[in-house]
Protein backbone atom coordinates (compact mmCIF):
# COMPACT_ATOMS: atom_id res chain seq x y z
CA UNK A 1 0.00 0.00 0.00
CA UNK A 2 1.04 3.43 -0.85
CA UNK A 3 1.73 5.43 2.32
CA UNK A 4 1.59 9.65 2.08
CA UNK A 5 4.01 11.47 4.01
CA UNK A 6 1.04 12.85 6.93
CA UNK A 7 -0.49 10.13 7.71
CA UNK A 8 -2.79 12.61 9.83
CA UNK A 9 -4.42 13.60 6.86
CA UNK A 10 -7.26 12.18 5.46
CA UNK A 11 -8.56 14.24 2.89
CA UNK A 12 -10.38 11.73 0.21
CA UNK A 13 -11.58 11.38 -3.63
CA UNK A 14 -14.68 8.98 -4.09
CA UNK A 15 -15.22 7.44 -7.36
CA UNK A 16 -18.33 5.85 -8.39
CA UNK A 17 -18.57 3.35 -11.66
CA UNK A 18 -21.85 4.64 -13.28
CA UNK A 19 -22.65 1.81 -15.94
CA UNK A 20 -25.14 3.66 -18.60
CA UNK A 21 -26.00 1.05 -21.14
CA UNK A 22 -29.30 2.43 -22.32
CA UNK A 23 -30.36 6.25 -22.69
CA UNK A 24 -33.76 5.19 -21.84
CA UNK A 25 -33.14 4.93 -18.00
CA UNK A 26 -30.21 7.21 -17.70
CA UNK A 27 -32.40 9.28 -15.40
CA UNK A 28 -33.44 6.54 -12.99
CA UNK A 29 -29.55 5.42 -13.20
CA UNK A 30 -28.42 8.77 -12.86
CA UNK A 31 -30.28 8.78 -9.59
CA UNK A 32 -29.81 5.51 -8.56
CA UNK A 33 -25.66 6.68 -8.78
CA UNK A 34 -25.91 9.83 -7.03
CA UNK A 35 -27.93 8.07 -3.60
CA UNK A 36 -24.60 5.30 -3.94
CA UNK A 37 -21.98 8.10 -4.49
CA UNK A 38 -23.71 9.70 -1.21
CA UNK A 39 -23.88 6.24 0.44
CA UNK A 40 -20.18 6.27 0.14
CA UNK A 41 -19.66 9.41 1.02
CA UNK A 42 -21.64 8.89 4.38
CA UNK A 43 -19.06 5.56 4.90
CA UNK A 44 -15.98 7.68 4.30
CA UNK A 45 -17.54 10.31 6.62
CA UNK A 46 -18.02 7.51 9.60
CA UNK A 47 -14.57 6.48 9.37
CA UNK A 48 -12.85 9.91 9.45
CA UNK A 49 -12.32 10.79 6.08
CA UNK A 50 -12.51 14.34 4.87
CA UNK A 51 -14.48 14.02 1.54
CA UNK A 52 -12.68 16.73 -1.04
CA UNK A 53 -14.65 15.27 -4.07
CA UNK A 54 -16.81 12.99 -5.28
CA UNK A 55 -16.93 11.70 -9.08
CA UNK A 56 -19.28 9.51 -10.87
CA UNK A 57 -17.75 7.89 -13.87
CA UNK A 58 -19.68 6.52 -16.70
CA UNK A 59 -18.56 3.40 -18.09
CA UNK A 60 -19.61 -0.19 -19.63
CA UNK A 61 -15.98 -1.51 -19.32
CA UNK A 62 -13.85 -2.59 -16.98
CA UNK A 63 -10.21 -2.11 -17.04
CA UNK A 64 -9.01 -5.49 -15.46
CA UNK A 65 -5.49 -4.30 -15.12
CA UNK A 66 -6.27 -0.63 -13.80
CA UNK A 67 -10.05 -1.04 -13.82
CA UNK A 68 -10.43 2.03 -15.30
CA UNK A 69 -8.94 3.59 -18.75
CA UNK A 70 -5.72 4.89 -18.84
CA UNK A 71 -7.04 8.35 -19.61
CA UNK A 72 -9.30 8.64 -16.50
CA UNK A 73 -6.59 7.09 -14.15
CA UNK A 74 -4.63 10.28 -15.79
CA UNK A 75 -7.50 12.66 -14.87
CA UNK A 76 -8.10 11.74 -11.73
CA UNK A 77 -3.93 11.93 -11.18
CA UNK A 78 -4.66 16.24 -11.64
CA UNK A 79 -7.35 15.91 -9.62
CA UNK A 80 -5.37 13.90 -6.21
CA UNK A 81 -2.72 16.93 -6.97
CA UNK A 82 -5.64 19.45 -7.06
CA UNK A 83 -6.88 18.66 -3.64
CA UNK A 84 -3.71 17.00 -1.86
CA UNK A 85 -5.43 13.90 -1.65
CA UNK A 86 -4.05 11.28 0.22
CA UNK A 87 -6.97 9.02 -0.11
CA UNK A 88 -8.57 7.49 -3.08
CA UNK A 89 -11.83 5.70 -2.51
CA UNK A 90 -13.84 3.34 -5.07
CA UNK A 91 -17.19 2.33 -4.94
CA UNK A 92 -16.31 -0.67 -6.08
CA UNK A 93 -14.30 -3.68 -5.28
CA UNK A 94 -10.94 -3.95 -6.81
CA UNK A 95 -8.51 -6.33 -7.07
CA UNK A 96 -5.45 -6.64 -5.42
CA UNK A 97 -3.53 -5.78 -8.55
CA UNK A 98 -5.72 -2.91 -9.94
CA UNK A 99 -5.19 -1.57 -6.13
CA UNK A 100 -1.85 -1.63 -6.76
CA UNK A 101 -1.90 -0.30 -10.65
CA UNK A 102 -3.81 2.51 -9.35
CA UNK A 103 -1.88 3.89 -6.25
CA UNK A 104 1.39 3.42 -8.27
CA UNK A 105 -0.37 5.89 -10.88
CA UNK A 106 -1.81 8.33 -8.68
CA UNK A 107 0.85 8.40 -6.00
CA UNK A 108 -1.47 8.32 -3.03
CA UNK A 109 -3.68 5.17 -1.05
CA UNK A 110 -6.26 3.73 -2.94
CA UNK A 111 -9.06 1.39 -1.28
CA UNK A 112 -12.15 -0.06 -2.45
CA UNK A 113 -15.55 -0.36 -0.82
CA UNK A 114 -14.76 -3.27 1.49
CA UNK A 115 -11.95 -2.00 2.63
CA UNK A 116 -13.64 1.47 3.96
CA UNK A 117 -16.61 -0.74 5.61
CA UNK A 118 -14.01 -3.24 7.17
CA UNK A 119 -12.23 -0.08 8.56
CA UNK A 120 -15.46 1.48 10.13
CA UNK A 121 -16.40 -2.00 11.56
CA UNK A 122 -13.10 -1.75 13.31
CA UNK A 123 -13.87 1.22 14.67
CA UNK A 124 -16.61 0.37 16.31
CA UNK A 125 -15.96 -3.07 17.40
CA UNK A 126 -16.53 -3.18 21.25
CA UNK A 127 -17.11 -6.87 22.76
CA UNK A 128 -14.47 -9.67 22.28
CA UNK A 129 -16.71 -11.65 19.60
CA UNK A 130 -17.28 -8.14 17.90
CA UNK A 131 -13.08 -7.54 17.81
CA UNK A 132 -12.47 -11.06 16.63
CA UNK A 133 -15.02 -11.07 13.76
CA UNK A 134 -13.75 -8.02 12.33
CA UNK A 135 -10.19 -8.81 12.82
CA UNK A 136 -10.73 -12.33 10.81
CA UNK A 137 -12.78 -10.12 7.96
CA UNK A 138 -9.26 -7.73 7.74
CA UNK A 139 -6.59 -10.39 7.84
CA UNK A 140 -9.44 -12.79 5.10
CA UNK A 141 -9.08 -9.07 3.03
CA UNK A 142 -5.64 -8.42 3.37
CA UNK A 143 -3.92 -11.78 2.54
CA UNK A 144 -4.42 -11.98 -0.75
CA UNK A 145 -2.94 -8.47 -1.23
CA UNK A 146 0.59 -8.76 0.50
CA UNK A 147 2.28 -9.19 -2.85
CA UNK A 148 3.79 -6.44 -4.18
CA UNK A 149 3.80 -5.19 -0.30
CA UNK A 150 7.66 -5.94 -0.57
CA UNK A 151 8.70 -4.97 -3.66
CA UNK A 152 10.21 -1.72 -3.38
CA UNK A 153 12.87 -3.49 -1.70
CA UNK A 154 14.34 -4.24 -5.08
CA UNK A 155 13.51 -0.95 -6.42
CA UNK A 156 14.89 1.65 -4.08
CA UNK A 157 18.64 0.68 -4.59
CA UNK A 158 18.85 -1.96 -7.50
CA UNK A 159 20.57 -3.88 -4.90
CA UNK A 160 21.81 -8.07 -5.23
CA UNK A 161 19.65 -9.78 -2.92
CA UNK A 162 16.99 -7.42 -2.24
CA UNK A 163 14.44 -9.18 -3.95
CA UNK A 164 15.03 -12.26 -2.00
CA UNK A 165 14.36 -10.51 0.90
CA UNK A 166 11.29 -9.31 -0.32
CA UNK A 167 9.72 -12.90 -0.70
CA UNK A 168 10.87 -14.48 2.34
CA UNK A 169 9.36 -11.55 4.22
CA UNK A 170 6.30 -11.88 1.89
CA UNK A 171 6.52 -15.21 3.28
CA UNK A 172 6.78 -14.70 7.08
CA UNK A 173 3.63 -12.63 6.79
CA UNK A 174 1.95 -15.02 4.36
CA UNK A 175 2.40 -17.58 7.43
CA UNK A 176 2.16 -14.89 10.42
CA UNK A 177 -1.39 -13.66 8.85
CA UNK A 178 -2.82 -17.52 7.97
CA UNK A 179 -1.74 -19.12 11.17
CA UNK A 180 -3.52 -16.10 12.99
CA UNK A 181 -6.28 -16.69 10.86
CA UNK A 182 -7.00 -19.93 11.80
CA UNK A 183 -6.46 -19.07 15.77
CA UNK A 184 -9.43 -16.60 15.18
CA UNK A 185 -11.60 -19.31 13.81
CA UNK A 186 -11.05 -21.57 16.74
CA UNK A 187 -12.28 -18.46 18.64
CA UNK A 188 -15.75 -17.79 16.88
CA UNK A 189 -16.24 -21.54 17.11
CA UNK A 190 -15.84 -21.67 20.50
CA UNK A 191 -17.65 -18.59 20.68
CA UNK A 192 -20.62 -20.25 18.71
CA UNK A 193 -20.66 -22.98 21.09
CA UNK A 194 -21.47 -20.31 23.70
CA UNK A 195 -24.31 -19.02 21.73
CA UNK A 196 -25.59 -22.03 20.56
CA UNK A 197 -26.08 -22.89 24.72
CA UNK A 198 -27.47 -19.63 25.17
CA UNK A 199 -30.24 -20.31 22.53
CA UNK A 200 -31.21 -23.30 24.31
CA UNK A 201 -31.61 -21.99 27.64
CA UNK A 202 -34.33 -19.91 25.94
CA UNK A 203 -35.40 -22.11 23.17
CA UNK A 204 -39.12 -22.17 24.81
CA UNK A 205 -39.27 -18.36 24.89
CA UNK A 206 -40.43 -16.09 21.48
CA UNK A 207 -38.01 -14.30 19.86
CA UNK A 208 -38.29 -11.73 17.38
CA UNK A 209 -35.36 -10.13 15.50
CA UNK A 210 -34.99 -6.30 14.79
CA UNK A 211 -32.90 -6.51 11.10
CA UNK A 212 -32.84 -3.18 8.74
CA UNK A 213 -30.50 -1.28 7.10
CA UNK A 214 -27.34 0.47 9.45
CA UNK A 215 -28.68 3.60 10.82
CA UNK A 216 -32.57 2.89 10.70
CA UNK A 217 -33.17 3.52 14.25
CA UNK A 218 -32.71 -0.41 15.75
CA UNK A 219 -31.20 0.58 18.97
CA UNK A 220 -33.67 3.61 19.29
CA UNK A 221 -36.49 1.12 19.61
CA UNK A 222 -34.91 -1.98 21.55
CA UNK A 223 -34.46 0.92 24.18
CA UNK A 224 -37.91 2.24 23.63
CA UNK A 225 -39.47 -1.04 23.81
CA UNK A 226 -37.29 -2.63 26.78
CA UNK A 227 -36.32 0.47 28.75
CA UNK A 228 -32.82 -0.57 28.08
CA UNK A 229 -29.74 1.93 27.40
CA UNK A 230 -28.03 0.68 24.21
CA UNK A 231 -25.38 3.13 22.92
CA UNK A 232 -27.19 5.06 20.34
CA UNK A 233 -25.11 7.40 17.49
CA UNK A 234 -26.54 9.14 14.24
CA UNK A 235 -23.82 6.86 12.45
CA UNK A 236 -23.05 4.30 9.65
CA UNK A 237 -22.68 0.75 11.90
CA UNK A 238 -22.51 2.69 15.49
CA UNK A 239 -23.51 -1.05 16.83
CA UNK A 240 -22.17 -4.08 15.75
CA UNK A 241 -22.91 -6.61 18.16
CA UNK A 242 -26.42 -8.22 18.52
CA UNK A 243 -27.86 -7.69 22.09
CA UNK A 244 -30.37 -9.38 23.43
CA UNK A 245 -33.33 -7.88 25.80
CA UNK A 246 -36.72 -8.65 27.50
CA UNK A 247 -39.50 -7.37 26.66
CA UNK A 248 -43.01 -7.69 28.84
CA UNK A 249 -46.31 -7.64 27.43
CA UNK A 250 -49.52 -7.31 28.98
CA UNK A 251 -50.82 -10.88 29.18
CA UNK A 252 -47.84 -12.37 30.38
CA UNK A 253 -46.16 -12.53 27.70
CA UNK A 254 -42.48 -12.77 27.85
CA UNK A 255 -40.70 -11.66 24.34
CA UNK A 256 -37.17 -11.88 23.83
CA UNK A 257 -35.87 -9.19 21.55
CA UNK A 258 -32.39 -9.06 19.61
CA UNK A 259 -31.03 -6.32 18.13
CA UNK A 260 -28.68 -7.16 14.89
CA UNK A 261 -26.05 -5.41 13.10
CA UNK A 262 -26.71 -3.25 10.65
CA UNK A 263 -27.33 -3.83 6.59
CA UNK A 264 -25.75 -2.26 3.75
CA UNK A 265 -26.06 -2.85 0.13
CA UNK A 266 -22.31 -4.56 -1.14
CA UNK A 267 -21.58 -5.85 2.19
CA UNK A 268 -18.51 -7.66 2.23
CA UNK A 269 -18.42 -11.22 1.86
CA UNK A 270 -15.75 -11.20 4.29
CA UNK A 271 -17.88 -9.78 7.02
CA UNK A 272 -20.88 -11.82 6.54
CA UNK A 273 -18.79 -14.86 6.70
CA UNK A 274 -17.28 -13.49 10.15
CA UNK A 275 -20.37 -12.46 11.59
CA UNK A 276 -21.89 -15.90 10.88
CA UNK A 277 -23.02 -15.98 15.33
CA UNK A 278 -24.28 -12.93 14.91
CA UNK A 279 -26.86 -13.36 12.00
CA UNK A 280 -27.78 -16.80 13.23
CA UNK A 281 -29.67 -15.04 15.89
CA UNK A 282 -32.01 -14.13 12.74
CA UNK A 283 -32.33 -17.29 11.35
CA UNK A 284 -33.22 -18.78 15.66
CA UNK A 285 -35.50 -15.97 15.38
CA UNK A 286 -39.56 -16.90 15.57
CA UNK A 287 -40.25 -13.23 14.09
CA UNK A 288 -38.48 -10.87 11.98
CA UNK A 289 -39.27 -7.00 12.39
CA UNK A 290 -37.46 -5.14 9.67
CA UNK A 291 -37.05 -1.65 10.96
CA UNK A 292 -36.97 1.18 8.02
CA UNK A 293 -35.89 4.61 8.17
CA UNK A 294 -39.15 6.55 6.35
CA UNK A 295 -37.09 9.66 6.59
CA UNK A 296 -34.79 8.61 4.09
CA UNK A 297 -35.19 9.07 0.35
CA UNK A 298 -33.48 5.66 -0.51
CA UNK A 299 -36.18 3.57 1.70
CA UNK A 300 -37.62 1.71 -0.98
CA UNK A 301 -33.94 0.49 -1.95
CA UNK A 302 -32.97 -0.20 1.92
CA UNK A 303 -36.43 -2.44 1.60
CA UNK A 304 -35.03 -4.32 -0.74
CA UNK A 305 -31.07 -4.76 0.49
CA UNK A 306 -32.51 -6.41 3.19
CA UNK A 307 -35.16 -8.49 1.56
CA UNK A 308 -31.86 -9.63 -0.56
CA UNK A 309 -30.16 -9.92 2.45
CA UNK A 310 -32.52 -12.09 4.41
CA UNK A 311 -33.02 -14.61 1.05
CA UNK A 312 -29.29 -15.20 1.20
CA UNK A 313 -29.11 -16.24 4.74
CA UNK A 314 -31.97 -18.87 4.04
CA UNK A 315 -34.68 -17.25 6.47
CA UNK A 316 -37.71 -15.75 4.13
CA UNK A 317 -39.96 -17.98 5.14
CA UNK A 318 -39.70 -17.13 8.98
CA UNK A 319 -42.82 -14.46 9.91
CA UNK A 320 -41.73 -10.94 9.50
CA UNK A 321 -43.47 -7.56 9.22
CA UNK A 322 -41.99 -3.93 8.61
CA UNK A 323 -41.73 -1.02 11.02
CA UNK A 324 -41.33 2.35 9.55
CA UNK A 325 -39.26 4.20 12.33
CA UNK A 326 -38.83 7.91 12.42
CA UNK A 327 -41.82 9.27 11.84
CA UNK A 328 -41.05 12.34 13.83
CA UNK A 329 -38.80 12.98 11.01
CA UNK A 330 -41.71 13.30 8.17
CA UNK A 331 -42.87 17.17 7.86
CA UNK A 332 -46.06 16.69 5.78
CA UNK A 333 -48.60 15.11 7.43
CA UNK A 334 -50.46 14.24 3.81
CA UNK A 335 -46.67 12.45 2.91
CA UNK A 336 -47.02 10.33 5.91
CA UNK A 337 -50.72 9.21 5.38
CA UNK A 338 -50.22 8.17 1.92
CA UNK A 339 -47.36 6.16 3.61
CA UNK A 340 -49.47 4.45 5.19
CA UNK A 341 -51.82 3.84 2.86
CA UNK A 342 -49.23 2.16 0.79
CA UNK A 343 -48.03 0.06 3.08
CA UNK A 344 -51.36 -1.22 4.98
CA UNK A 345 -49.71 -4.21 7.00
CA UNK A 346 -46.83 -1.56 8.63
CA UNK A 347 -46.63 -0.24 11.58
CA UNK A 348 -45.19 3.35 11.48
CA UNK A 349 -43.25 4.41 14.65
CA UNK A 350 -41.19 7.00 16.31
CA UNK A 351 -38.26 5.42 18.51
CA UNK A 352 -37.30 9.12 19.54
CA UNK A 353 -40.63 10.12 20.53
CA UNK A 354 -42.67 7.13 21.52
CA UNK A 355 -45.11 7.53 18.60
CA UNK A 356 -46.58 4.31 17.92
CA UNK A 357 -44.93 2.22 20.06
CA UNK A 358 -47.89 0.86 22.25
CA UNK A 359 -49.25 -0.13 18.15
CA UNK A 360 -46.09 -1.63 17.93
CA UNK A 361 -46.11 -3.81 21.33
CA UNK A 362 -49.36 -4.80 19.95
CA UNK A 363 -48.30 -5.89 16.82
CA UNK A 364 -45.79 -8.16 18.62
CA UNK A 365 -47.86 -9.61 21.28
CA UNK A 366 -50.23 -10.39 18.32
CA UNK A 367 -47.61 -11.85 16.21
CA UNK A 368 -46.43 -14.18 19.14
CA UNK A 369 -49.94 -15.33 20.13
CA UNK A 370 -50.86 -16.12 16.14
CA UNK A 371 -47.58 -18.10 15.54
CA UNK A 372 -48.46 -19.84 19.72
CA UNK A 373 -51.79 -21.33 18.03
Amino acid sequence: MYLTDNKDKRNAILIELFRNSSLKKQVWKTQLNNESLEELSGLAQTAGYDVVEKISVKSNKINPRSFLGKGKIEEFKGLVQQHQADWVIFNEDLTPSQNRNIESSLKCTVIDRCALIIEIFAKHARTREAKTQVELARLNYMLPRLTGRWSHLSRQRGGIGLREVGEKQLEIDRRLIQKRIFKLKRELENIDKEKKTQRKNRSNIFKAALVGYTNAGKSTLMNRLTGSSLLVENKLFATLDSTVRTLKISGNYKILITDTVGLIDKLPHSLVASFKSTLDEIRYANLIINVIDISHQCFDKHINTTRKVLRELGVSDIPSFRVFNKIDLIQAKEELNNLKRRYPESIFVSGENGSGIDLFKEKIKFSCKLLRE
